[in-house]
């Protein structure tokens, strides 16, 4: 689980393995390797891959669904909004399917 969550939140940043690699300070090899099963992080760097991503350890290990997503430094009326935006996108999802 672990390999498909890293590529698709890697991915999703819009960046290739050599700019994850510098953000992490390793090697394109080493992102490789992660993403293909190969190896697995250090706990210091899953830690540091947790924070690049802003996701929970449990998401990036598959024992959880619940992404994150941090607010921190927003006012409690910037929370409620992007709340807000999250609700309406949840039920156009619903009535789309």
């Amino acid at each position: 689980m672990f390999c498909e969550r890293i590529k698709e939140l890697r991915k999703s940043l819009g960046i290739n393995q050599v700019e994850f690699g510098n953000k992490l300070s390793v090697t394109k090899q080493c992102i490789s390797n992660w993403e293909n099963g190969n190896i697995q992080p250090s706990i210091d760097m899953l830690i540091k891959i947790c924070e690049t991503f802003s996701v929970s350890s449990d998401y990036l290990l598959g024992l959880s669904e619940i992404k994150t997503l941090d607010v921190s430094g927003l006012s409690s009326e910037q929370i409620l909004h992007i709340q807000n935006v999250v609700n309406d996108i949840k039920e156009l999802n619903k009535t789309s399917t």
